[in-house]
């Protein structure tokens, strides 16, 4: 629902703020006040395109800011993930625009773009004299809404072809991951058996290349190695080396030893270092007896690891990966190599599918049928008393396609509607979308909203142009219908017409002040005295004439009483 509209530099609107409320809003004002400004706005901020011709005389940017209560409105949190913003009961929407040609779109504050923007106000609002929210136009909506219209009949019906269309697709995928046509399948088992050979050939063990890496630095640096540990074991062992001296102080220490238990702690640690030492000794002899690489030779080494990169390029950046890819690799050999066993039987199992399917299909089409022929007889019947006798509306259906055309890709049936209207005698049936928008255009929406209002996902729905061409007792009716809608949904009308402004639940009226040299429009929320006034205005009277006046509470006084029936 629309709470509220903020303007600053449109046309002739300097700066003006307008609320709204749940039910019936109507706007009325005198000829050229800026009633269609009030529009224009609102299509600027929902997302039509822009134009520097808005942008007050005078002023270097125009701006709109919207605000809507979407507690009811059923939006996905997927939307509100596009723009990473958190999903609030209210929605603000906020639309500059500047002589220079600079766009900014704001949503609760988040920078957004006109796509963004128009995802979500085409669940917001329905503009009736703008096409561009306008969703009546599209076929597919059409659809939608014909199918709200059939009720739990239609809906039980797509929710089984839903379930059947999941595993349908399901069995068409497994079916396809096959492998698709003979030359592609071969295609794919050289390729497999090559990475496979690949794989297996080159026998790669765990923590090889880790192994390997350390045998090739050993054999790199095999002479330092042996220097290294020659060197160590010659200061220990030569004469007058390490051992030598420590043997010979150990036998001095061992004269003191037994004279105080501190000379006894003392020697033996001293032994123990003297032996540690005597082992690392024969340990750098050990390694050096052991150091035998004469079977390894540092080029293979070499090739050995880049054969292991080359498969880690290839397949995975380690051994497990490496082998991931590997039994992959023989699981799909396997099934392409038994395709012809396994393909038979999905393709058992897709074809009886696809005929359950098309039967489901058959189904919802002939319901369809059913409830658009009532839908088309009682929107026939709303235009009547809408004194448009002769105008016709149907529902064209695409031709049904037999199985081996069906094409098996929608949840949804193999239907494709058009709603066609004319609205005088002689006047051929033309598609929804292709009809000129006008007054006679404007009475039929009001016929299907008529119908169709409680099922719609727009949380409000404005009408530009619904008076005109109208008066009298179609008035009245006109005014009896909205106000039924807006008993379902908000609806905002421009008017001139005393009938539809007298039901109104919120009357607005839209003036023009001159000052000075400049002409400003602006917005007044009525009161129940206003109301009076603007209804008697309406009539052709003022507040002063007695019988415009009585005239207009008249008006509201029957209005009142229809509204509290309904």
């Amino acid at each position: 629902m629309l709470n509220k509209l903020i303007i600053k530099n449109i046309a002739l609107i300097e700066s003006a703020e307008i609320s709204f409320s749940q039910g019936f809003n109507v706007l009325s004002g005198e000829t050229g006040s800026g009633k269609s400004v009030i529009i224009e706005s609102l299509n600027f901020v929902l997302g039509a395109k822009a134009d520097r011709t808005f942008i007050r005389s005078g002023a270097d940017e125009c701006y709109v800011c919207a605000e809507f209560d979407v507690s009811d409105c059923d939006f996905s949190d997927e939307l509100f993930e596009e723009i990473d913003a958190e999903r609030e009961e209210i929605l603000i929407i906020t639309r500059k625009f500047s002589l220079a040609g600079k766009n900014s779109i704001k949503i609760n504050g988040v920078n957004v773009t006109a796509g963004m923007l128009r995802k979500f106000t085409a669940r917001l609002v329905d503009v009736h004299g703008q096409s561009d929210h306008f969703e009546l136009l599209s076929t597919v909506n059409q659809l939608r809404l014909l199918d709200k219209f059939g009720g739990e009949e239609i809906d039980s019906l797509k929710k089984n072809i839903k379930s059947l269309y999941e595993n349908y697709k399901e069995n068409f995928e497994k079916l396809k991951n096959l492998g698709g046509e003979e030359s592609e399948r071969l295609v794919r088992l050289d390729i497999l058996n090559f990475q496979i050979s690949e794989i297996e050939n080159l026998g790669l063990k765990e923590n090889e290349e880790e192994e390997l890496i350390q045998l090739r630095d050993k054999l790199l640096h095999q002479q330092k190695i042996i220097g290294a540990l020659n060197a160590v074991k010659s200061a220990i062992n030569d004469e007058g080396g390490a051992n030598d001296i420590l043997a010979n102080a150990l036998r001095v220490i061992a004269t003191v030893a037994s004279l105080g238990k501190e000379y006894s702690d003392f020697y033996e640690r001293f032994q123990n270092a003297y032996s540690e030492l005597s082992d690392i000794a024969d340990c750098a002899d050990t390694f050096i007896d052991s150091f035998d690489y004469t079977d390894y030779d540092a080029d293979s080494v070499e090739e050995r690891l880049d054969k292991i990169k080359t498969l880690k390029r290839k397949y995975g950046n380690s051994y497990s990966e490496i082998n991931d890819f590997y039994k992959r690799a023989l699981e799909e050999r396997e099934k392409l190599e038994n395709f012809n066993e396994i393909a038979a039987e999905l393709l058992v199992s897709v074809e009886k599918i696809k005929k359950d399917l098309y039967e489901k299909y058959s189904f919802l089409s002939e319901s369809r049928r059913k409830y658009g022929k009532i839908f088309s007889e009682n929107v026939l019947k709303e235009l009547k008393e809408l004194a448009m006798n002769n105008a016709n509306f149907e529902i064209k259906f695409s031709d049904r396609p037999g199985f081996e055309n069906c094409k098996f890709d929608s949840a949804n049936g193999f239907d494709n509607i058009d709603f066609m209207f004319s609205a005088n005698l002689g006047e051929p049936l033309k598609p929804l979308s292709n009809v000129i928008s006008g007054g006679e255009m404007s009475r039929f929406m009001l016929s299907v909203k008529a119908q169709t209002a409680k099922f719609n996902d727009i949380s409000t729905f404005i009408f530009d142009e619904i008076d005109a061409g109208i008066s009298g007792k179609v008035a009245r009716v006109v005014a009896e219908k909205l106000c039924r809608i807006s008993r379902s949904v908000q609806v905002i009308a421009i008017s001139h017409l005393p009938q539809i402004a007298s039901f109104a639940d919120n009357n607005l009226y839209i003036f023009k002040n001159e000052s000075g040299e400049t002409t400003y429009t602006g917005v007044k929320n009525l009161d129940e005295n206003d109301k009076v006034v603007e209804v008697a205005r309406l009539v052709g009277g003022s507040a002063e004439n007695e019988s415009a006046v009585a005239l207009a509470k008249s008006l509201i006084d029957e209005a009142n009483r229809y509204k509290s029936v309904i």
